[in-house]
């Protein structure tokens, strides 16, 4: 660790792998990083502080006395809060500045309207930003409402347009896959539903590859065994950066049909890797996807995700093109490497500011 470097605290989940990529670009671009999470988690040149708070709401507000003690003793030069109503509300509390918040989604399309309390401390923590980012534009719009002080900026947690990259792919077996969460949001029991009408369309072999693992395995998994899909959909789990990327290169489609969302990692992902894709018709993907790259279906329908499915099988070279022009798409807006360049550039905007206060 380069203690003469430039220090940027973060307030985020460890053991997200959103958060261990984008603090590892940090260190990549020569920033002492230091993390303050619920839960332990290495991550390669950085300082985790694990906080192992209880669950529950209050306990983001129980732990502000220790965030701040561990901040004034860290005396970071920037603190960056990842997810608004929770790691944001210590960046925004913790004593020390600039601050940079970042949405990740639910946090600002979902829970500020759950309740009036979690709307007006979404509105403080804002409002106490110097810098904003958010993946979409829908989010933009919404962390506009509050009228927040800082600029807002589109900063895309980017893929690794290196390991996600088309490859040649054997027309059988049909290969789908979803990177999505096994909860409630990303609806993987619509995606399995719909491998079960697919297979009576489809001739040849079809697999779903389902990574991402989550609280709703039990469930899929009896889903999967009851429709008799055993033979089809093989469950992955978490798995490491390089595996998922073999994964999703060697795959056809990709589908991801989250009820709500911002713009997806996952989605950027599999366009690197020359995918078509079906996705859930909502803002942050219309943004990115149109019948050029894929089809947009409603989340909870099927019935329209098999349509979509069966439609891509049907003609692999209009499946090509749409995988082509996602590629040509992706890499030179999207790529990780590309989008941590402007982050750390933002970052040192915000440091000569401060210095010049």
């Amino acid at each position: 660790m380069n203690s003469g470097a430039p220090h940027l605290l973060f307030f985020a989940d460890a053991q997200s792998v959103h958060t261990q990529r984008w603090v590892g670009a940090m260190v990549l671009r020569g920033w002492r990083c230091s993390v303050v999470s619920r839960q332990a988690h290495q991550i390669p040149g950085a300082e985790v502080v694990a906080l192992d708070t209880p669950d529950g709401s209050w306990a983001w507000f129980a732990a502000l006395p220790r965030v701040r003690a561990i901040a004034a003793r860290l005396r970071p030069d920037l603190v960056h809060g990842h997810y608004i109503t929770s790691y944001g509300l210590w960046a925004a509390a913790c004593g020390r500045g600039p601050c940079v918040l970042t949405g990740w989604g639910s946090d600002i399309l979902v829970s500020p309207r759950q309740s009036r309390a979690v709307h007006a401390l979404t509105g403080w923590t804002l409002r106490r930003a110097a810098l904003i980012t958010a993946d979409s534009q829908d989010m933009l719009d919404e962390i506009a409402t509050w009228r927040p002080r800082a600029p807002l900026h589109q900063i895309y947690w980017g893929a690794d347009t290196g390991k996600f990259r088309p490859q040649p792919r054997a027309l059988r077996p049909y290969r789908i896959v979803s990177l999505r969460a096994w909860d409630t949001n990303y609806n993987i029991d619509i995606i399995v539903d719909a491998m079960a009408a697919l297979r009576r369309r489809l001739n040849g072999e079809l697999e779903l590859h389902l990574l991402g693992g989550g609280p709703l395995e039990g469930r899929l998994r009896a889903q999967v065994k009851a429709l008799g899909l055993d033979e089809v959909v093989q469950f992955h789990g978490r798995v490491g950066e390089d595996r998922m990327a073999e994964l999703v290169n060697r795959a056809h489609v990709s589908v991801s049909i989250p009820s709500s969302d911002a713009t997806s990692v996952a989605l950027l992902e599999s366009m690197a890797a020359g995918l078509p894709v079906v996705v859930s018709d909502l803002p942050a993907n219309r943004q990115w996807v149109d019948a050029t790259g894929g089809m947009l279906v409603a989340p909870r329908d099927a019935a329209a995700a098999a349509d979509a499915l069966a439609l891509l099988a049907a003609d692999p070279e209009q499946a090509a093109r749409m995988g082509q022009a996602n590629r040509a798409r992706v890499e030179p807006e999207a790529s990780r490497r590309h989008q941590m360049d402007r982050m750390d550039a933002l970052y040192r905007q915000l440091l000569a500011r401060k210095g010049a206060v």
